[in-house]
């Protein structure tokens, strides 16, 4: 366990630093870490007493440069939607929501190709949509623990300097995060083992601060937004996969892809039902869902058992093509394939 720790505080202190510079983002790249080492429901409240932490001592060091007229909107809009986003913990499978984010984060790909001018332009919200904003912020980060990066394109659209940006951040963040660890705790999703884990996140999200003091300063402007767009794309790549892994687990699932002659098939098993979506370089476009041989007519039942033979089993599947639909049925006997025929 100790070279486990070492290994969370090591990725952490990398995380925590790769934020100070671009601007936030840790919570969302110990995600997938974090998922290996604690349950789905308490990797919000371990991540939360690490980024609460961070956000003190970020607080700390760049006070100087909090924007007020931002945090005295989004602050009062996102405390009570981050009680409903941690109660809702309870009864909602977070994996789903991570999947969303991941592919909002993806989205920013577009930003890395754009010029200089272009991407140092500025947008000011009205006030009721930072309200909405901050809404938002509050209620993802109640549900996920960690939501920096989602909200990265607005305070770097916003026209802050970084040091603004990482001050502000951390004003908005720090009431958030403690409000979450207590409702964590009355809603019976903080153990032991969160809080050890939560503590090493912690002091390597301290450390981390303050080395990153000394470096912050060395980064133009353009830099430090061309990295912010670069971490989130990469989160957002980072958890599409965790997530889906996840949710292919616990849903029984299974997705495959394999060469065949003339092409190539991606089969996806779901529960208990299976698909298959088959490309060849003659026929085009093929999608395959398996179903009961009762969901056929009588005619093709009888067409289906005449030709049984030997078999005991048959498989059927409906193939579906652009403008036609068929059928092919798969006779089996001890586990092989002895015969197939196509129907309509």
């Amino acid at each position: 366990m100790t070279a486990t720790l070492l290994i969370l505080f090591i990725c952490s202190y990398l995380a925590f630093s790769i934020s100070a510079i671009c601007g936030g983002g840790a919570g969302l790249m110990l995600i997938p870490i974090l998922g290996q080492l604690l349950p789905v429901s308490s990797v919000p409240a371990a991540l939360s007493i690490g980024t609460f932490t961070s956000s003190g001592s970020r607080l700390i060091l760049f006070r100087k440069n909090i924007c007020w007229p931002i945090v005295k909107y989004f602050v009062p809009a996102a405390l009570p939607a981050v009680w409903l986003g941690a109660w809702l913990l309870k009864f909602v499978n977070p994996v789903y929501l991570e999947i969303a984010m991941g592919l909002f984060l993806v989205s920013n790909l577009t930003f890395l190709f754009q010029k200089k001018k272009e991407l140092n332009k500025t947008e000011h919200p009205s006030n009721f949509v930072l309200g909405l904003i901050g809404f938002s912020a509050g209620f993802l980060s109640g549900l996920t623990g960690a939501v920096g990066l989602l909200f990265n394109r607005f305070y770097l659209r916003y026209g802050l300097t970084k040091e603004e940006i990482i001050a502000t951040r951390a004003a908005n963040e720090i009431i958030l995060h403690l409000v979450k660890i207590v409702l964590y705790f009355l809603f019976g999703l903080i153990s032991m083992k969160v809080i050890y884990i939560g503590v090493v996140v912690a002091f390597s999200a301290v450390l981390s601060s303050w080395s990153m003091k000394w470096i912050l300063p060395k980064l133009s402007e353009t830099s430090f937004k061309k990295i912010g767009y670069y971490a989130m794309t990469l989160s957002g790549f980072v958890m599409l996969s965790q997530s889906s892994s996840d949710l292919l687990a616990a849903n029984n699932g299974n997705l495959a892809t394999n060469s065949k002659n003339k092409g190539i098939e991606t089969k996806l098993k779901w529960q208990d039902s299976h698909f298959a979506l088959e490309f060849t370089y003659n026929e085009g476009f093929e999608f395959e869902q398996l179903i009961p041989i009762t969901d056929l007519t009588n005619e093709q039942q009888k067409i289906v058992y005449s030709k049984r033979q030997s078999a005991d089993e048959i498989v059927i599947e409906a193939v579906y093509v652009i403008g036609s639909k068929s059928y092919e049925a798969y006779y089996f006997k001890n586990n092989q394939l002895i015969q197939k025929i196509d129907f309509k």
